[in-house]
């Protein structure tokens, strides 16, 4: 079936076999960039907070998704401790080979904020992990911080 031909029954949908190149750069934004520089300067979550509605948004915002104020500037710390809302344990690489050791990813809902970060778990079991579980950040050194989400090692149990 071609892509332009339309699917009248959607059990009879299908898959390509093979690979679809895609080369992109990221940009954190202005909001996302403020929250780079203070984990790099400050090794301080943050997060974008709006006075009218209350809500701290993390990853942070440039507008609230409530009321529409823009809250790019009201950039306020939050804490490093948080909650696994969700995760995966990943048993293989990107390209499809067997690791050697299972990793978790998984979202973590940041107290005090709406939203939540997805990153990598460490120092526990993987089938240990539980939704709900409680989970701290841990920063790399600040020598080694470069401005990126990876200036966070990993969230481990708190």
């Amino acid at each position: 079936m071609a892509l332009i031909e339309r699917l009248d029954v959607t059990t009879k949908a299908t898959h390509w076999k093979g690979a679809i190149p895609m080369n992109y750069i990221y940009t954190a934004g202005r909001a996302g960039d403020e929250f780079l520089r203070r984990l790099r300067d400050k090794g301080e979550l943050s997060g974008t907070a709006c006075a009218a509605c209350g809500v701290v948004y993390v990853p942070p915002k440039t507008f609230c998704e409530r009321c529409f104020a823009r809250i790019e500037a009201d950039v306020v710390p939050v804490k490093a401790r948080g909650v696994v809302r969700t995760f995966t344990v990943c048993h293989e690489t990107y390209d499809g080979k067997e690791k050697a050791a299972p990793s978790v990813l998984a979202l973590i809902g940041l107290e005090g904020a709406t939203g939540g970060l997805i990153h990598r778990l460490g120092e526990v079991d993987p089938a240990k992990v539980r939704i709900g579980m409680t989970v701290e950040a841990v920063l790399k050194p600040k020598k080694e911080r470069e401005g990126s989400i990876l200036d966070i090692k990993h969230f481990k149990p708190a």
